[in-house]
């Protein structure tokens, strides 16, 4: 992976090849490969959204056993047979509180709450790749609608759960906000 600090560019990688795979007890091994490596978010294990503790290490142990007991967690992104992307896409009812006016009463919601593309390939489509693989992943899966919690590009924080354009463009709407930052948005079919 280039060094950006250098001035080098993102790499552009060549999405043609990519392969989409549902984190489960029998792929897990490839979303642990990629939380591991370098720059990754490893400090978090995905568990910012999920009800966990602040220890990393136990973070780790909490999604590993998310993942063994088949509760949907997300999907990573593999190319080349390496794993290069993660997006969590999941239903609501696994993840902590997202927003105020959440109605948990709601039935067939999955939230997107996340992305993760190393440093050297963003910039490149790989986040737009996954949240098109996110949404017809939870559409397969039953979803009836899929909500997630954007950001504008401009906000100097949470802009791991993607930017308000990308899903724009995808024909999510918004119907509030959750804080002063993150829009909530939702696509039906």
């Amino acid at each position: 992976m280039p060094d950006r600090s250098k001035g080098s560019q993102p790499q552009r990688p060549d999405l043609a090849g990519i392969r989409f795979v549902e984190v489960t007890p029998e792929t897990r091994a490839g979303f642990e490969s990629l939380f591991e490596q370098p720059g990754a978010p490893k400090y978090c294990w995905c568990m910012a959204w999920r009800h966990s503790s602040r220890e990393h290490g136990e973070k780790k142990r909490m999604m590993m056993a998310l993942i063994d007991a088949g509760t949907p967690i997300g999907i990573v992104a593999e190319l080349d047979g390496r794993p290069v992307g993660w997006c969590s896409v999941a239903p609501r009812e696994t993840y902590r509180r997202l927003s105020k006016q959440q109605d948990d009463t709601e039935a067939g919601i999955w939230s997107i709450v996340c992305f993760y593309v190393p440093r050297a390939l963003r910039g490149g489509g790989l986040a737009s790749a996954l949240l098109d693989a996110a949404i017809n992943h939870a559409f397969r899966k039953g979803a009836r609608i899929i909500e997630a919690y954007p950001v504008d590009e401009a906000a100097p924080s949470y802009r791991f759960m993607g930017f308000r354009d990308m899903f724009v463009a995808r024909g999510f709407h918004e119907i509030g906000t959750a804080g002063t930052r993150r829009h909530v948005m939702r696509l039906s079919r």
